[in-house]
Order: structure tokens, then C-alpha cells, then sequence
């Protein structure tokens, strides 16, 4: 048994858009405020597709809540079930958490303009307090660098049942493509 299409295709296309986050946060930051693009070009969409990303979640959390799921494979050992369901946990948990963390960093920052999502000024939660951006920033950056821990985990898990252990009664990859 399959995830759902609206699932898997979910599922893709937020593997992509995460990575590329991961990309443009790490480029962003490391170029010199003078270059034009960091601020007219990289924050602004990040910011766009970290918004995005959190939509998506919410939706696919919607809908996992109303589907059937493939339940895992019979072959697995126990530690690989417990360890396959924490994961999704914290995939889960930190797909919110991160544009949480960053929607806060900029709404508290005092340089800001704020959080826009593909052209719409998203309204500001948090008072303007640069030390309170300074910790969501840390915050963003942990919760980011423990995402992308989890999702090479995620992705190397798979891999290790599609191509390593070579047994069907193993492949959780095949439920998702």
C-alpha cells in the first residue's frame, strides 16, 4: 500500500523546497551586506518559502489525520520501527518549529520590514527587541541544523532498505514514490 498521491506529491515537493531553504539560508548569511542580492533577493524569499513550508505541513498534517496510511513493513526490527516513528516526529515538529522560529526573528527584529509571503506583508507577532531576535535566530539555526540532521537520517534510512538490505518485506521507499 501507497500514501495517498496528495501525500507523496506533499511529500516531494517539500523534500525539494527544504533543501533549497537549507541552500539559500547558508548563502544568504555568509555574503556581505553590500551585495544587493542578500536583501532584495535571498531574505525575501526565504522568508516567502519558509511561510509556504509551514502552510504545507498544517495541510499535510490535515491530511494525514484523514487518510488511510500504509502501516510499516512487517521485516522491520522493533528499534527501526521506534526509531522510523520518532523520526517522523521530529520531521514533523521541526517542519513547524523552523519557520516558526524564523517568523519571530523577524518579526522582532527592528531592522525588519516584516515577513513577507509572495508579495503579501504578513502582520508582525512579536514587539520589536533585538535581543529577543538575536535568541529566535539561534533558535531558527539550531532547529534548522536538527532538521536537516533529521531529514539526511530520514533519507538514508530508506536508502539503507532500498538498496542495502535489498528485501521487499524492508522497502519503506516504495510506499512514497
Amino acid at each position: 500500500m501507497k500514501y495517498p498521491l496528495s501525500m507523496r506529491l506533499l511529500h516531494w515537493c517539500m523534500a525539494v523546497i527544504i533543501l533549497g531553504m537549507v541552500w539559500a539560508g547558508w548563502t544568504m548569511v555568509s555574503m556581505d551586506d553590500a551585495v544587493p542580492a542578500k536583501f532584495s533577493f535571498f531574505y525575501p524569499w526565504h522568508k516567502s518559502f519558509g511561510m509556504l513550508i509551514l502552510m504545507l505541513v498544517l495541510v499535510r498534517l490535515v491530511i494525514r489525520a484523514r487518510s488511510t496510511l500504509p502501516t510499516l513493513p512487517q521485516g522491520l526490527a522493533q528499534w527501526e520501527v521506534q526509531t522510523a516513528k520518532a523520526a517522523h516526529g521530529l520531521l514533523y515538529t521541526l517542519m513547524i518549529l523552523v519557520p516558526l522560529a524564523g517568523y519571530s526573528m523577524s518579526s522582532s527584529f527592528t531592522e525588519s520590514d516584516g515577513v513577507f509571503f509572495f508579495g503579501v506583508n504578513l502582520p508582525e507577532l512579536l514587539p520589536k527587541n533585538d535581543d529577543r531576535f538575536e535568541l529566535f535566530r539561534d533558535i531558527h539555526k539550531g532547529f534548522a541544523f536538527a532538521l536537516l540532521g533529521v531529514v539526511a537520517l530520514h533519507a538514508l534510512g530508506a536508502l539503507k532498505h532500498r538498496f542495502i538490505d535489498r528485501d521487499r518485506s524492508k522497502d519503506v521507499l516504495s510506499r512514497m514514490v
